[in-house]
């Protein structure tokens, strides 16, 4: 008869032990590994240049700009995906960012839409929702500005996580900023919680304007001999030369650092875990380009490197892409719906089915076009009026709408073309008009233009010839007016829905600035700010035929 209660017979089975104690382990170490794995959700590192171009990455291997060196950039695209067709919905700084950040159209962002507006406060940005769900967030050097992003509870907002700002350099040019950006990153690293995974904006104010003239041949050791194509907008001569040299000098700059936060983060052991995003906000800060719409001014270059996730690191995306697919893609990395991270609904879709092919084929979401668009973007109108515009990509064509054909797309002559940044290039096509010189050049710059535009980017890849009143494409141009238009209201796109004006109304967050136009009419000595006494017309000013 056995003497032991039914309930301690285990204690007399090495075997049973043995068993019990082995399940008890497994289920410990599950529950270890379930929490370890929990804390392990991928880092972010976003990186973004101030005003640069597709073309002058030396990735995309353009001939015509091999004067320009982007090797970081370059071995980032290897060692994962370079995107052929990624847009930005608006080529202005502060816009471009909003879209970056909220995962919407400008069109969707109510005063954000405009350049230097109140960021309105319903809209909440994915490095907020990142920090309110387990991410250390921070940034370095340029985040969403210019503008007013606002206050929570007597706090001004960070749309892009905490500044780091404290550790600085003597930059290369005295036009460049002081931010030392590795250094700040190192500082973010040193501070945050290595339990938690992070997201950092690295926000480079390089190439942004001003420029140190000759810095291109004198520091950067070019010559003006290197460049052996100009676009077709500006003139040809040595002051755009140095000018597009001294931009590449900055531009190589930003690619510099971008090499020393990489090595950062394999200091720190993060770089296996972390997916590194590289772009601009916009073309460069040149006449026809930054702030406007058109191909060289929305398209952009976008490189994403995620060790151990990409297959088949090398590829070329081919499919076209919209900033807002950012906000969705880190979202799903980081495990949140858009419910979850408590954001206004998004319209981008999610990278990660492209990020995760096994190829470059379009089987991925089948985006054949992006939407882009344009409201108040500087100063410089009558009443600080904008200058809308809508437009789609699809296929090889670019259509563009001009909802205000009669208003000066750069700014009134009078008060200095205000929508184009100050610059040598800017100058010469401004003095050449003047003295009766490349009236075309002129016109394509600064040139009031029809309300509808389209050009074939296969063929004309500058956007050059206007295509929209020829009989032999007005079928092509009606389907992609009536396709843009018809999904333009789909997103409640004030401008379709009959309240345009809107835009014009909402504030612009420098006041000093603030009807600029009517102010310097009526006499007021402003300063000119971002644009050169050389810049303004006198009053009366006729313009060229062109």
């Amino acid at each position: 008869m056995n003497r032991f209660p039914a309930h301690l017979e285990i204690r007399k089975s090495p075997i049973l032990i043995f068993t019990f104690l082995s399940l008890v382990l497994l289920i410990c170490t599950f529950s270890v590994f379930a929490q370890y794995t929990q804390t392990k959700k991928p880092n972010i590192l976003f990186c973004i240049a101030d005003d640069a171009s597709l073309e002058h990455i030396s990735a995309y291997g353009f001939n015509h700009t091999a004067w320009v060196k982007t090797p970081t950039f370059d071995k980032i695209a290897q060692q994962g995906l370079l995107f052929m067709n990624a847009y930005t919905p608006n080529a202005k700084c502060s816009p471009s960012r909003a879209c970056i950040l909220t995962g919407r159209n400008p069109w969707q962002l109510e005063a954000a839409a405009n350049h230097n507006s109140y960021f309105p406060a319903k809209f909440t940005t994915f490095m907020e929702a990142l920090g309110k769900n387990g991410y250390d967030v921070g940034f370095t050097g340029k985040g969403w500005t210019p503008g007013n992003p606002g206050a929570v509870q007597g706090q001004r907002r960070q749309l892009t996580g905490k500044e780091y700002k404290d550790v600085k350099l003597t930059p290369p040019t005295k036009q460049m900023g002081v931010t030392n950006y590795p250094g700040n990153f190192e500082a973010f690293l040193k501070e945050r919680n290595n339990e938690k995974p992070f997201a950092f904006w690295f926000g480079s104010w390089e190439p942004h304007r001003d420029y140190e003239y000759g810095s291109g041949t004198e520091k950067g050791r070019k010559k003006i001999s290197d460049i052996n194509k100009v676009p077709p907008f500006w003139i040809d001569n040595d002051s755009t030369r140095n000018d597009m040299l001294d931009y590449a000098f900055e531009l190589e700059y930003f690619d510099r650092n971008l090499q020393k936060m990489l090595d950062v983060l394999e200091k720190n052991g993060e770089l296996e875990n972390t997916i590194i995003v590289v772009t601009s906000d916009n073309g460069m800060p040149f006449p026809r380009v930054k702030g406007h719409v058109y191909a060289y001014d929305n398209h952009l270059p976008l490189a994403i490197m995620w060790k151990g996730h990409i297959a088949n690191p090398g590829r070329k995306v081919n499919d076209l892409v919209s900033f807002i697919d950012f906000t969705p893609t880190f979202l799903e990395i980081a495990g949140l719906t858009n419910a979850s991270a408590k954001m206004e609904p998004v319209q981008g879709k999610s990278l990660l089915q492209l990020i995760k092919a096994k190829s470059s084929d379009k089987a991925s979401r089948s985006n054949d076009h992006v939407l882009l668009g344009r409201e108040r973007t500087d100063v410089g109108r009558p009443h600080d009026e904008g200058y809308p515009v809508r437009a789609i990509v699809k296929g090889n064509f670019f259509y563009a709408r001009n909802y205000e054909p009669d208003r000066w797309p750069c700014g009134d002559p009078e008060t200095g073309y205000m929508d184009t940044d100050g610059s040598p290039t800017k100058t010469s096509i401004l003095n050449a008009n003047r003295a009766g010189l490349f009236p075309n050049i002129w016109g394509l710059s600064f040139g009031k233009h029809p309300a509808e535009l389209l050009y074939d980017l296969t063929n004309d890849p500058y956007c050059i010839n206007n295509l929209a009143q020829l009989p032999k494409y007005l079928k092509i141009k009606n389907a992609l007016r009536t396709q843009m238009e018809r999904e333009l209201k789909q997103q409640q796109d004030p401008r379709m829905l009959g309240n345009g004006s809107i835009f014009d109304k909402y504030p612009y967050a420098q006041q000093p600035v603030l009807n600029y136009y009517d102010r310097f009419m009526n006499g007021e000595n402003i300063p000119a700010g971002w644009i050169l006494p050389t810049d303004f017309e006198k009053k009366g000013f006729v313009p060229p035929k062109f």
